[in-house]
């Protein structure tokens, strides 16, 4: 197996066209690329390394399982103890709550010096550099990935997407699309979370929209015939950087068309 070193990752970044000053969101994984020698310390600095003090670097952060069992997040647990995780599960904490599924790479980020984190007790993101504050703040309940929340400003600084060993199935940004398209079964739904609230911890009822990314790869695929996508190998990991204006732009037009 091919030991990956930080200057192979800074390298690379570059010739895709990853530059100082960029605004990027980084979906990763360690596991794909191979033997990443410092693991997920050296992929943060090598971002950090290509975009610069007037860059962002903003990645998933989401503790999903701070939602309601009946979601299915919590599959090990006999249903006869649903109500008991209701009202014991921990009250969301920016600054300690961990990550669920989002990869290594994104759990030492959250605690990364100068990283801020959104608010969301499930579905939040971690940003760091010269629009972070900006990215996270007023990351409403309700108001998970439309317009107003990180996914949006991102969009709106001309952010680009970076996708490390991991497939558009894993693309958050798709997300911003689901919440501009119009479809038929396009709906909200009644989440829970655990938050405090008034200095108490409560299990907090809020209404947002429902989404499962199960046809983000077949976007990713007819965007890929249209839009030129940067592209390239660390390790045995596919790299891919994106415009994410261009992929939202034509995913909202892809869903419009093919959902129902």
């Amino acid at each position: 197996m091919q030991t990956i070193l930080k200057n192979q990752i800074t390298n690379t970044l570059k010739n895709l066209g990853l530059s100082k000053g960029d605004t990027v969101i980084v979906h990763t994984s360690l596991k794909a690329m191979g033997y990443v020698c410092g693991d997920a310390q050296t992929v943060i600095e090598a971002l950090i390394d290509v975009v610069g003090s007037d860059g962002t670097i903003i990645m998933p952060t989401q503790s999903w399982k701070n939602l309601d069992p009946e979601e299915g997040v919590h599959w090990d647990v006999d249903k006869k103890d649903w109500n008991l995780i209701r009202k014991n599960w921990p009250a969301y904490d920016k600054d300690i709550t961990p990550t669920n599924t989002m990869g290594a790479t994104a759990e030492m980020f959250r605690k990364w010096p100068g990283a801020m984190r959104s608010e969301h007790p499930a579905r939040s993101f971690a940003a760091l550099g010269k629009h972070a504050q900006e990215i996270i703040s007023n990351h409403s309940l309700e108001n998970i990935f439309g317009d107003g929340s990180p996914l949006s400003k991102i969009y709106d600084l001309h952010g680009k997407v970076l996708l490390l060993g991991v497939a558009y199935d894993k693309n958050t940004s798709l997300h911003l699309a689901d919440a501009r398209a119009s479809y038929l079964s396009k709906h909200d739904y009644i989440a829970h979370s655990a938050i405090m609230e008034n200095g108490k911890r409560v299990w907090k009822e809020y209404k947002t929209l429902f989404v499962d990314g199960e046809d983000f790869n077949k976007i990713g695929a007819a965007f890929e015939k249209t839009h030129n996508v940067a592209k390239a190998m660390i390790g045995d990991g596919l790299v891919r950087l994106i415009d994410q204006r261009e992929l939202v732009d034509f995913a909202v037009d892809w869903i419009e068309q093919n959902r129902n």
